[in-house]
């Protein structure tokens, strides 16, 4: 790290902004200020500090986005944000302020001690946003399900003719009717959320198919469905979460960005291995162990996939299809060893 510059730590919330500067050839903060989060404030701040020479900003990735780190570097200056998962802590310090959050960023930037994230443009970030949305609606369904389902158990309604959810399922809950009229309203309302979340969930399902024939996504998401388990959907959210694949430079490191490593605590001559960090990316690492259970099936290629694998090249074909054959191998080495199916998935891309 450049010790010749400034370097100035943020601890950004909703309302305030926390800076602690650290002047170069500086191992102490000399000053703290709390100024308001607008962007006149900021610009304010900036130019009285880089006033006295150059300086580095360093923040948190968290809620308030990367609106802080965009302004900074419009204005010609350099601009950090960190993980927030992987900014040391010391065992013993049990005082947490923004004043003493700020001074340690400052502090662990000039060390080298904090890891920087990738900061998407502002389309790419607009196209995240459609399918973390789409989580979102996934798991409101979810939720209106259970209470649907919960809200007849107590009545003593439960369908055991076929599996929950199907076509038979449905016209069974359109046809139940209750004696009492506040009963009969509960019930159309917990169904009514279902529904509505089920619409919801049809348009961004199309908007998602949509933006994966558009540029630059159409050729990279045509070329992921070939791998089993991953469909249009799943490609696309790979993409706009990853947003570029080359700046990993070996497989171990993309892993580390899911969370996808298992974690370690060992000493001495005892060795102790636990199970994944999921210090990472959890929509990445939600799709990566979702695909991975297609792979514990019979090594066979369905008609389905290979509709997905025609008009592609034949080495992404070929890359494909030795990956098939890897995971599927890796899934039975692994359960032979009576490793639970669930710890086999998370660690079956590693």
């Amino acid at each position: 790290m450049n010790n010749s510059n400034t370097v100035v730590g943020l601890d950004v919330h909703k309302k305030t902004i926390v800076a602690a500067v650290l002047p170069s050839q500086s191992e102490t903060v000399t000053e703290t200020v709390t100024i308001e989060n607008c962007p006149e404030a900021v610009e304010k701040l900036i130019n009285r500090l880089v006033a006295k020479g150059p300086a580095e900003f360093v923040y948190e990735a968290g809620p308030c986005g990367y609106e802080t780190h965009r302004q900074i570097t419009a204005l010609g200056h350099k601009c950090v944000v960190i993980a927030p998962g992987l900014t040391p802590v010391r065992p013993g310090d049990r005082v947490k302020t923004d004043r003493r959050d700020a001074e340690k960023l400052a502090r662990y930037h000039r060390a080298g001690e904090l890891t920087e994230i990738h900061v998407p443009t502002r389309e790419k970030e607009a196209d995240r946003d459609l399918p973390r949305a789409r989580e979102d609606v996934l798991e409101d369904r979810l939720r209106a399900r259970h209470r649907l389902s919960k809200f007849l158990l107590r009545q003593g309604r439960v369908h055991r003719e076929t599996k929950s959810w199907g076509v038979t399922h449905r016209v069974w809950l359109k046809a139940q009717r209750f004696e009492w009229t506040t009963l009969q309203q509960s019930f159309e309302a917990n169904l009514r959320a279902v529904e509505e979340a089920e619409a919801r969930l049809a348009i961004l399902d199309q908007q998602m198919q949509d933006l994966a024939q558009k540029e630059p996504y159409r050729t990279p998401v045509k070329y992921l469905r070939c791998l089993k388990g991953i469909d249009t959907v799943s490609a696309l959210t790979l993409l706009v979460e990853v947003q570029d694949f080359t700046r990993f430079k070996k497989a171990r490191g993309f892993m580390s960005f899911t969370g996808l490593v298992g974690s370690e605590n060992s000493s001495s001559d005892r060795i102790r291995r636990g199970g994944i960090t999921k210090v990472g990316n959890a929509h990445i690492r939600r799709i990566l162990v979702e695909s991975a259970w297609c792979n514990r099936h019979r090594n066979v290629v369905r008609q389905e996939l290979t509709n997905r694998r025609s008009g592609c090249p034949q080495q992404i074909v070929s890359i494909a299809r030795k990956a098939q054959t890897r995971l599927h191998r890796k899934f039975w080495r692994m359960t032979s060893r009576s490793k639970l199916q669930q710890v086999v998935m998370s660690s079956s891309w590693v």
